[in-house]
């Protein structure tokens, strides 16, 4: 993530801002430029994103969205991945959802790049923890491992055969080699 040096924006005046690609995130009060992603992040934002929401979007348990803007508690961020129960997704009168996120994700899911700050982006999850999610789980693909963190608990870290954590009712069994081999993509 790269700083943007600017004139001090309050949190009402960035989300004024028109959207860039990659995103910026609100953070303490600073502007941040999230990486863009590369071949491995994309590959398992995607097949992730699509094998939630396989189990969750039929029985509207949940639903999975990539690079979702979520503003609370002072932050406006952009996980790779947000979970949200479909019970707390806000709709508009043709049943579409609104697209103004003003609340944590339920499982906030990010996958680190190389020029990340992993403390920073961990900070992202804490936040979300403290806000109202109930999962988050920091990616490593360079390690092959999966840090899971839940509220008011260590972190735990998750490498080959070891089962990931998913949200309650989310019928998801994954291990964080199933998750990695999703990277091979030629024998």
């Amino acid at each position: 993530m790269v700083q943007i040096s600017s004139k001090s924006l309050t949190l009402e005046e960035f989300l004024k801002l028109p959207e860039t690609k990659p995103a910026r995130e609100y953070i303490n009060g600073e502007i941040i430029q999230k990486p863009m992603p590369k071949t491995r992040h994309s590959k398992l934002q995607g097949k992730l994103t699509g094998t939630i929401n396989n189990v969750v979007e039929e029985q509207r348990i949940a639903y999975a969205f990539p690079e979702l803007r979520c503003t609370f508690g002072g932050r406006s961020i952009v996980p790779d991945i947000a979970v949200i129960r479909w019970n707390q997704i806000v709709f508009n009168d043709d049943g579409e959802p609104v697209d103004d996120v003003l609340i944590a994700p339920n499982w906030t899911i990010e996958i680190l790049s190389p020029e990340q700050s992993s403390n920073r982006v961990t900070g992202n999850i804490l936040h979300c923890l403290k806000h109202g999610s109930q999962l988050g789980w920091l990616i490593d693909p360079d390690d092959r491992s999966v840090l899971i963190f839940l509220p008011n608990q260590q972190p735990e870290l998750c490498q080959g055969s070891d089962r990931l954590v998913v949200l309650d009712n989310v019928d998801l069994q994954l291990t964080a080699e199933q998750l990695f081999c999703w990277l091979r993509m030629k024998n």
